[in-house]
């Protein structure tokens, strides 16, 4: 239970767009006043002429249970002896015109399970946390000269139970979490779970932004998931959703009969190409609700960041013909990332952008946008359109795989392979690649060598990782049955074994976000589409060679140059027949010659499979040990 009350201050810095814990009093809570236990409600509706609490427990009449109107700004406020948790309620207010409306509370902490839409009261508070570990190690690792690899996921499609229906939060981490721990991945990303009524929006059109979807469970229950999580060195992240919403009638959607959470100028309010309402960025009382509502979920769920979604959507106003900027938006951006970092410093502030906005992932005391991580669209869609494209036609586009390499290093960048591009009528990842069966996958192979090797952390969409072939059914589980397959197997057995080689290279991660990290040794092989480059960590000499042909010809004693002397071992390879290749590797160390070649001081002759991704360690050379006796220092992750 917890004592709350709504002070003079607390509406001050609400209405100033500063109230950034209004869900410590706004919403439904369990509180005790004058000696007797119930709950007390607090909502805005600032053109409210009357607001009323109305439920099973007043047999839904507005007479019983009006509200107190606290501020002209429109806050109200009402304390109800004996409800109880688990009780359900709406807000009914009467507008100025005196149209009667029934609403869910914007700030509820559960709702019903859909299609029912009434809020819940709910407690939040006395979770048992234990991942006190996860919060010390999160701060003694920073993620930008670490491994990055997400995983993001469709609760409501990753799996289902025999009856075709939804899993529970509970479920899902008995099944979910060791699945990503075999794989190997560092985070879960969840698309949105904010309550929602329309299963087919994927969460991305909500109602109950301080709601944890029902479709699960209960708000402990997600809890209880993410502590897991937690518990097994995995970060979640969450899908967020601070540009728009939805305009179902119990939804925020002219709340109390006008323009409240969204804009008063139609042009600027409809989302037309979603049918949905845009937030009004520029109102003080809805940035003090959204920048609440980040530090709810850090707070109450503890989430370890945010995918913010469709930052483009808010940095121009929408239904323009031309970019015009909206400082509206920008400031809110800055303002939501400076509250975010203060509260945890060590959160992922991701920006879904599109744009080539600059600085997005500079702090806004440098004049950026203040995020940490920005996705790299524009990697994505050159490299896919590169490989659906004909082996034939490839030198032609020989500028999608190099020219992100300009620009690589402008920001904090992910590389996102994400639902987004395997839906709607765009195929799946495998089914994108050209050729027959064994070219698909060889290319698919191809594809993640280039992804895992390119400086940037990393983000796939569930099946990816076994090479789901029909693009995502979101109605529906992924195809497990493929991995009974060999070739999809193969795949599942590739992929965690590139994403183990990416966890323990430090030249693969430690230098992402520096040009010092990468540089290029070949990178105008446009006729055989043959492309070389080297990866470095921030020990001298630490480095790895990776070679990557996007054609279907293989080729014996191809020289590279390289920029020591010594010998490179074979650590990967894409062709190896444990992944569905045809086994050209180079199963034996190449020693380094010398003689110039790419404009290295050294060259090495190796086997190029087709369609082929390879990553080469240089081995140590001989060193002085402590007691300064020589000795040979290999230390060579081994094939397989």
């Amino acid at each position: 239970m917890t004592v709350t009350s709504l002070t003079d201050y607390d509406i001050h810095l609400f209405h100033e767009g500063q109230f950034f814990e209004s869900f410590q009093v706004f919403g439904a809570h369990l509180t005790e006043q004058n000696g007797k236990k119930g709950t007390s409600f607090s909502v805005w509706a600032p053109h409210a002429k009357q607001v009323s609490v109305v439920g099973n427990f007043n047999n839904w009449d507005r007479n019983n249970h009006k509200m107190k109107k606290m501020s002209e700004e429109g806050i109200w406020n009402l304390f109800i002896e004996g409800i109880e948790e688990g009780e359900i309620y709406k807000y009914e207010i009467i507008t100025s015109s005196d149209e009667t409306l029934l609403k869910a509370d914007p700030y509820a902490f559960q709702s019903e399970v859909r299609p029912n839409t009434a809020s819940v009261v709910a407690d939040l508070t006395g979770f048992n946390w234990t991942d006190q570990k996860w919060k010390r190690r999160k701060k003694q690792r920073q993620p930008y000269d670490r491994p990055l690899a997400i995983y993001e996921v469709h609760l409501g499609s990753w799996k289902l139970n025999d009856e075709k229906e939804l899993y529970s939060y509970q479920e899902l981490s008995q099944m979910l979490i060791p699945y990503v721990l075999e794989h190997g991945f560092t985070h879960i990303e969840l698309l949105p779970i904010i309550e929602h009524p329309y299963d087919r929006s994927w969460g991305y059109q909500g109602t109950g932004y301080f709601s944890a979807t029902s479709r699960f469970g209960k708000p402990k229950d997600l809890m209880h998931f993410i502590n897991a999580c937690h518990e097994e060195n995995i970060g979640v992240i969450i899908d967020w959703v601070p540009g728009h919403f939805c305009k179902d009638t119990h939804g925020l959607y002219m709340f109390d009969g006008q323009p409240t959470y969204e804009y008063a100028n139609e042009h600027d309010r409809e989302n037309y190409i979603w049918g949905t309402a845009n937030f009004d960025l520029g109102k003080t009382e809805v940035q003090s609700f959204l920048i609440s509502n980040a530090l709810f979920w850090i707070e109450y769920f503890h989430v370890d960041g945010f995918r913010v979604d469709a930052v483009a959507n808010m940095l121009y106003w929408p239904n323009s013909n031309e970019l015009v900027e909206n400082p509206y938006a920008i400031s809110f951006l800055k303002k939501l990332n400076e509250a975010v970092f203060i509260k945890d410093p060590d959160i992922l502030m991701i920006a879904e952008d599109s744009t080539d906005w600059p600085m997005v992932t500079a702090p806004t005391s440098s004049g950026g946008l203040g995020f940490n991580y920005k996705w790299n669209m524009g990697w994505m869609n050159d490299i896919l359109s590169y490989m659906e494209a004909s082996p034939e036609s490839r030198n032609e586009l020989h500028h999608k795989v190099t020219f992100s390499l300009i620009y690589a290093f402008s920001e904090n960048f992910i590389l996102p392979f994400s639902h987004d591009e395997v839906v709607h009528g765009k195929k799946s990842l495998l089914n994108k690649m050209p050729g027959d069966y064994w070219q698909k996958f060889a290319q698919l192979r191809l594809l993640y060598g280039f992804m895992f090797t390119h400086p940037g952390k990393k983000l796939l969409f569930m099946g990816g990782e076994f090479g789901q072939y029909d693009e995502w059914k979101d109605l529906e589980q992924l195809d497990w049955m493929l991995e009974d397959y060999e070739m999809h197997n193969k795949m599942r057995v590739y992929f965690k074994q590139l994403l183990s080689i990416y966890s323990k290279q430090k030249p693969l991660f430690e230098l992402d976000h520096s040009d010092e990290g990468f540089e290029w040794i070949d990178v105008s092989n446009r006729e055989q589409s043959i492309f070389s480059f080297i990866r470095k960590s921030r020990k001298e000499n630490e480095l790895l060679v990776v070679v990557l042909n996007f054609k279907p010809v293989v080729y014996h004693d191809y020289k590279v140059g390289v920029p020591v002397d010594t010998e490179y071992v074979e650590i990967m390879n894409s062709d190896e027949m444990q992944f569905g290749g045809s086994g050209q590797t180079n199963p034996k160390n190449i020693k380094a010659v010398e003689g110039e070649f790419h404009g290295r001081p050294y060259h090495i002759s190796m086997t190029i499979p087709p369609y082929g991704a390879v990553i080469l360690r240089a081995v140590k050379k001989r060193g002085e040990n402590k007691h300064g006796k020589k000795t040979v220092r290999r230390d060579v992750t081994s094939r397989g």
